[in-house]
């Protein structure tokens, strides 16, 4: 194996071993925003540990995070909780950065 093979190897698995800490990082992230919105929807115990849940899965309708914001947006709408966009988008950006340094301590 030629240096450039093994330099070509090493970045593979970083990209991979990234790509896993992105993917582990959002799961978090929408199970922390879950948490958030329902104590916002006023549940807690088990049906807030569902909700969260529901939050995660609706991050695989589709690429990117609009999937996850509509989700939180209609269930707030459809429960008169006043929370705007911005708080909403902003709340995702905060716990994606507690998810990524949450994560890092456990690596």
């Amino acid at each position: 194996m030629t240096t450039f093979d093994k330099r070509e190897e090493g970045f593979e698995k970083k990209f991979a071993h990234d790509e896993e800490l992105r993917f582990k990082a959002m799961a978090r992230r929408n199970r922390l925003l879950g948490e958030w919105a329902a104590e916002k929807l006023g549940l807690s115990g088990d049906e807030a540990a569902a909700y969260a849940k529901t939050v995660v899965m609706a991050d695989f309708e589709e690429p990117g995070e609009e999937d996850v914001f509509r989700k939180v947006r209609a269930d707030f709408d459809a429960n008169g909780v006043d929370q705007s966009d911005h708080q909403i988008r902003r709340t995702m950006d905060e716990l994606m950065a507690t998810a990524v340094d949450q994560i890092q301590s456990e690596a």
